[in-house]
This record gives structure tokens, C-alpha cells and sequence, in this order.
């Protein structure tokens, strides 16, 4: 059985093999041609934190692949009232065939999944997101972006910049990280990617310098700059970041025809501005559907690999 925490515990080949489960789930919707590997099957999911796109996509995807989708806040169940996870873990998984938890310490989910029957599926914490880091890559390969990526992430170090570092790492591309002093990505994190790296060919370069991660890539991106448990520090944030919006000027340094990409929700003239989004609406929107396929893609290889 398989547990999907992080991209650090999946080969390249496994990586791209979800995508192209993905893809090809994908292909067949267009002609109402439905997967139903997944019939009669539950997936649990557990939101402490909330979200648009990550309980709509793994509800309709478990829908669609003939299975049932339970929600579950952490005001609905004991988890949030005092229960261990363990214990939660060990009830939840002794009824439900697969689990998505989208929460804060990663250390929960871990905890979680070592407790946890069935598959377990992090939809967000605050270390990694890396279902969204599948979406992304989709997205790329169906924009026909895929081979010699030179991505920037401009930003925050969050969850989302260690996602790309992992995937940059794995799949062997270059990633450019840029966030102001004092924001930098994981140190520990930063060091098993560069582990990874070091096997697969990718090379990761950490800088403060916007401007220097976005000359000639080909991919660019970012993210809000004031995560959800953050909202007390938005004022001083706003000031740190002044400088890191990627906007018509910034893109001007990509290399031509480069793609942006935003994981959403998108805050205009903080992050990215009016002008860069609607100009790249059409692939962060496709980016945004992806999620649904490309989580699709992981649930039904996380089935065939229990």
C-alpha cells in the first residue's frame, strides 16, 4: 500500500505514470467515456483548512470514478474535539477506502497515515501541497512545455515552493526560487531536494532576486503571499514582498512564449498583476481543472498499488 505525503516518495517514472493515468481519464470525459475503476469505493475527506478547489476536485473525481466522496470538518468529527489521530486515523480507515486530509502541521498526517489501512492523500499542509504540484505539471505537458523547463517561483517559501522544489528535483529540471530575505524555503527541505537532485540532473537555485529567477525561464509562478493562518502578519508581509510582483515588466525577462502559472486563489496587485493574469487566465484555469484529473490519475494508481 502507498501513502501520497509528499513527491519525495515517488520515482519520476511513478510521477508521469499519475499523469498519464490523469491525461487519459481526461481524454475519455470529453467523449463521456467514464472510468469507473474506483465503483463503490469512499474517500474520507478531512478539512481543517478550508478550500474551493480541493474538496470540489477529489468529490466530483471520486464521483466520476464511481465511488462516494465524504466531507468531513474537523467540526463534524472528534478529531477536532480532543481524539487522538491515531485514533481517528485507525476508525475512519477501518471504513473508508481511501482518506485526502487538507490540514496544517505535516507531522499530522504522517501521523495519520503510519495509523491509517488505507491510502492516505495530503491535500495540503503547511510544508507541501503536492497534488496541486501534479496539476501543474499536467498542465505544462498538455501546453507542450514539459521538456527543458526553466521555472521561477516567485515568492513566499511555502508549501507550494517546496512542492516545486521536489518535483524540479525528481523529474530533473531547473527551478529558480526567489523570496525576500528572511522567507526562504525549508533549509531541510532544501537539502533532500538537492539529494534528488544531484541523481536526477535538475538544478535548484535559491536567490532574493525576482528579476534574476525570471530572466529566460519558460515557466513562471507564485502564489499568495499571505497563507491561511498568516492573515495577522498581512500588513508587515505586504511591505517585505513590495518588489516581487510579477507583472507585465517581470514577464518581459521570460523567455518568449514563457507560461504562467497560479495554483488560485489569486490576490491582483499583491502576487501577480490584473494585466499578467488575464493574459494567462486561459492556462491557470485549465491549471485549476486539472486538479481534478490529475487527482483522478492518483487515486486510481494509489488503488491498483494497494
Amino acid at each position: 500500500m502507498r501513502h501520497f505525503l509528499t513527491l519525495k516518495d515517488f520515482s519520476k517514472e511513478e510521477i508521469l505514470e499519475i499523469i498519464d493515468i490523469g491525461l487519459e481519464i481526461k481524454k475519455n470525459l470529453v467523449s463521456k467515456i467514464y472510468n469507473q475503476e474506483l465503483k463503490n469505493q469512499t474517500l474520507g475527506m478531512i478539512f481543517e483548512k478550508s478550500s474551493t478547489r480541493t474538496r470540489v476536485s477529489f468529490e466530483v473525481g471520486m464521483f466520476q470514478l464511481g465511488g462516494h466522496a465524504l466531507f468531513l470538518s474537523n467540526r463534524d468529527i472528534h478529531l477536532g474535539r480532543g481524539e487522538p489521530v491515531k485514533d481517528t486515523a485507525r476508525v475512519i480507515s477501518s471504513m473508508c477506502d481511501m482518506v485526502m486530509i487538507r490540514t496544517f502541521e505535516h507531522s499530522k498526517i504522517e501521523e495519520f497515515a503510519a495509523y491509517s489501512k488505507v491510502p492516505v492523500i495530503n491535500g495540503l499542509t503547511d510544508s507541501y501541497h503536492p497534488v496541486q504540484l501534479l496539476a501543474d505539471y499536467m498542465t505544462l505537458v498538455e501546453h507542450g512545455v514539459e521538456k527543458n523547463i526553466v521555472a521561477a517561483y516567485v515568492g513566499d517559501g511555502n508549501n507550494m515552493t517546496h512542492s516545486w522544489m521536489i518535483l524540479a528535483a525528481k523529474l530533473g529540471f531547473e527551478l529558480r526560487v526567489a523570496t525576500p530575505s528572511g522567507y526562504e524555503v525549508d533549509a531541510k527541505i532544501l537539502e533532500e531536494a538537492l539529494a534528488f537532485a544531484k541523481e536526477s540532473g535538475a538544478v535548484i537555485k535559491i536567490m532574493n532576486d525576482p528579476k534574476e529567477a525570471i530572466k529566460g525561464a519558460t515557466v513562471v509562478t507564485t502564489d499568495t503571499w499571505v497563507s491561511m493562518g498568516q492573515e495577522e502578519e498581512k500588513e508587515e508581509r505586504l511591505k517585505v514582498f513590495k518588489g516581487f510582483m510579477v507583472d507585465d515588466e517581470m514577464m518581459s525577462l521570460a523567455k518568449d512564449g514563457a507560461k504562467f502559472l497560479h495554483c488560485l486563489p489569486a490576490y491582483r496587485g499583491y502576487e501577480v498583476s490584473e494585466s499578467v493574469f488575464e493574459k494567462h487566465s486561459e492556462i491557470i484555469f485549465n491549471e485549476a481543472e486539472n486538479r481534478l484529473h490529475a487527482q483522478k490519475g492518483l487515486m486510481v494508481w494509489l488503488s491498483r498499488h494497494r
